[in-house]
């Protein structure tokens, strides 16, 4: 018997004829109603034609053996688009109820897409409002100190960190200024953060009750004539600076690049960014970001709030760098109130954003 077998026709028969009868569409993780949980989808599958092609030739020019098998694949319906998760922090934004603004930036450290949005009582308005940095300015204040200080760190320097970062004192944080600049520390540190091009990142006093106000900054972001929320002219910052500060600690902690090594070649090392995350990873405290996170998961942050003239809390503030079996990101989240910003409730929407992010990076475990 002669026969010939032409693999393009057989190719587009299978194509055309066979895949639309037999495929099956992946269906996408979507969030549950109500919940910051989401199912985990439906497989699909779909025909696999060059794998399945030998087998059909087999059988083909056989004498005998006149069946064959047809080969498919599994599709895995993967995590809803990064549009979704964005429409779905803002939905959860707006079904708390929060009557004051809210910012929010997330880095996705692997994919590099970005979530940056900003809402004034549930509608959305232009993000990169000057925010009070409060404690978050703790961590431009231990950059600038690894800067200034080479590995390994003199006891002082290092117990300052841990109390700055792990316990929020104050007191530490001015110490540590006071050896980067005397009575000018604040401005190295702002300095710092300039040549890293974060123009809307600034500190311009010492912690301490009474402390001179050194310098007055004028940014883009407290210059904004839409919104204005009386930042405190002592420390600003915009969420997507301390996401993007985090961004370069995280590139220079993991893979010894990035623009901390290109700017500061000779001052920071690798070893010196992880032993930042490692400070930042010490800070346990459960509520906020942390309150959203599985038991045991990693979380290098800093957080901040501060009690205003008018003995009431205003703002309230937590980033960082959160570390998954699903993909590791970045986090920031800045809320602010007119009248007074409520811990418990602020915790809850904390914790509530939190959530659904680690569970949108981690759909299937």
């Amino acid at each position: 018997m002669r026969a010939s077998l032409e693999e393009d026709q057989l190719r587009q028969y299978l194509k055309n004829e066979i895949s639309p009868r037999y495929d099956l569409e992946a269906i996408p993780s979507l969030s549950l109603s109500g919940s910051s949980n989401f199912d985990v989808g439906q497989k699909g599958t779909q025909l696999d034609i060059e794998r399945s092609i030998p087998s059909i030739r087999n059988a083909f020019f056989s004498a005998s053996n006149r069946s064959t098998t047809i080969y498919y694949s599994t599709i895995d319906p993967g995590r809803p688009s990064f549009d979704y998760l964005h429409a779905l922090l803002q939905r959860n934004i707006e079904v708390s109820s929060f009557e004051g603004i809210a910012e929010f930036y997330l880095l996705d450290l692997s994919s590099r897409d970005e979530i940056h949005f900003a809402l004034d009582n549930g509608e959305e308005v232009p993000p990169d409002i000057a925010f009070t940095a409060a404690s978050t300015m703790k961590i431009p204040i231990m950059l600038s100190t690894f800067i200034d200080q080479d590995l390994p760190l003199p006891d002082a320097v290092d117990q300052n960190l841990i109390y700055m970062i792990e316990q929020s004192e104050n007191t530490s944080s001015d110490r540590l200024m006071e050896f980067l600049g005397g009575n000018l520390g604040p401005l190295v540190v702002t300095e710092n953060m300039q040549v890293m091009g974060f123009e809307n990142t600034f500190i311009a006093g010492y912690y301490y009750f009474g402390a001179p106000l050194l310098r007055a900054y004028e940014t883009p972001a407290n210059s904004r004539n839409d919104i204005f929320i009386n930042p405190d002219p002592y420390n600003q910052t915009v969420s997507s600076e301390s996401g993007m500060l985090l961004d370069d600690l995280y590139q220079c902690a993991e893979f010894g690049g990035g623009t901390l090594l290109a700017l500061y070649p000779d001052q920071i090392t690798q070893g010196e960014c992880q032993q930042m995350i490692a400070y930042l990873a010490n800070n346990e405290i459960g509520v906020l970001i942390q309150a959203g996170l599985p038991d045991g998961t990693k979380s290098a942050h800093k957080h901040g709030w501060i009690t205003e003239e008018d003995r009431l809390i205003h703002t309230i503030s937590d980033v960082g760098i959160i570390y998954s079996p699903g993909g590791n990101y970045v986090l920031c989240i800045y809320l602010w109130h007119p009248v007074q910003l409520f811990f418990d409730d602020a915790n809850l929407l904390f914790a509530d954003l939190s959530q659904t992010i680690y569970n949108y990076f981690n759909i299937d475990d």
